[in-house]
């Protein structure tokens, strides 16, 4: 997820409150200083918040060090978390900017004070120091606009290098939540979204569980490798039948199940399970290098409806007797709680 997710208009509303914060508290205008103040406005984070107050009333100028160390706990950790080399990376990227911006204002202050210096030597009489004084002024004036050119330089680039790192957490993130072999969700994810699901004030999250038919003498039969091949040919089946409120992930071994989240009624999750169970029936998986097409793909399932108080494993447990259930009465087929439906076909 975004760090900073809103819209541009909703954005620029944070900004009009950020700003005149940082302008009342004399606060130097640099990118920490706006990414603290913006996720102020945002008032996400009361922690954050607080110990900003605390800082703005303590001290008489907001502490650099202060800013940086807030910066590397509220913005960057938070979220970066999951990826360690990359924070790392973008905390050096600010440690970088940090050293820009105090460069940047020792010059602005030098420059400051060659200004006034400038000011008072023509306030004199005596106007010999006049060409000495507009020289250093120049030269001042030079100096501080390459300072400036440098930091805009260096904060475009830190920008895009911050831009990358966020694109390659975000690439870690997604790869770390799916299952390798079938690129459907894994266990813990699924873990995940089913407890989000059971923790809402009124749960109408259905579960179906699915257990591929005699895959263990299947593998003995035709080898691991076309085994491998069936659970992905199924596992693209299932992400491309399953509708938009369903997450569909691998169990373990040849076992799937759908979180379907709203559900309106356990009908509505017997009847797409019925119709995974068709599509998978349907299935033609060929052996490379052989004319050969296996066509005996079945699996059997398990629906269960979640109830006020489930826990994840009550859940998880029902729909898995259910599945069972079926496969005892012969497999192909979908059961539910007083319910047990034959293949139609």
């Amino acid at each position: 997820m975004d760090l900073f997710p809103e819209e541009t208009r909703d954005a620029a509303n944070l900004l009009k409150q950020a700003v005149p914060n940082m302008v009342r508290h004399d606060i130097p205008p640099n990118p920490i200083h706006y990414a603290l103040w913006y996720s102020y406005a945002q008032g996400h984070n009361n922690e954050l918040k607080q110990r900003l107050d605390r800082i703005v009333s303590n001290f008489a100028v907001f502490p650099p060090e202060a800013a940086l160390k807030l910066y590397r706990e509220y913005i960057i950790q938070n979220e970066l978390e999951e990826a360690r080399g990359g924070q790392q990376q973008v905390i050096d990227v600010v440690d970088d900017l940090e050293h820009e911006v105090t460069r940047s204002l020792d010059d602005s202050k030098h420059y400051e004070k060659s200004l006034k210096h400038g000011l008072e030597v023509l306030h004199e009489p005596v106007m010999d120091e006049l060409p000495t004084v507009l020289e250093e002024l120049l030269d001042s004036t030079y100096a501080m606009q390459e300072q400036q050119e440098k930091f805009l330089y260096r904060l475009q680039a830190a920008q895009a290098e911050v831009q990358y790192l966020r694109n390659q957490l975000k690439k870690t993130q997604m790869a770390a939540s799916l299952d390798a072999l079938t690129q459907v969700f894994n266990r813990f994810s699924f873990n995940r979204f089913l407890e989000q699901a059971l923790a809402e004030k009124h749960p109408s999250a259905a579960l179906i569980m699915l257990d591929l038919d005699h895959f263990k003498a299947f593998n003995d039969q035709y080898g691991h490798v076309l085994g491998d091949r069936v659970l992905q040919t199924v596992a693209q089946m299932l992400r491309e039948q399953t509708p938009s409120n369903a997450i569909c992930a691998r169990y373990g071994g040849e076992e799937f199940a759908i979180i379907l989240n709203p559900c309106g009624n356990l009908n509505e999750a017997q009847a797409l399970a019925e119709t995974l169970r068709a599509k998978l029936q349907s299935l033609r998986v060929k052996v490379r290098n052989t004319d050969k097409t296996l066509d005996n793909i079945t699996a059997s399932f398990g629906v269960a409806l979640a109830q006020p108080g489930d826990s994840l494993d009550n859940l998880i447990h029902r729909a898995d007797q259910d599945l069972y259930r079926a496969k005892r009465n012969g497999r192909n087929r979908v059961s539910g709680p007083g319910n047990q439906r034959k293949p139609s076909s």
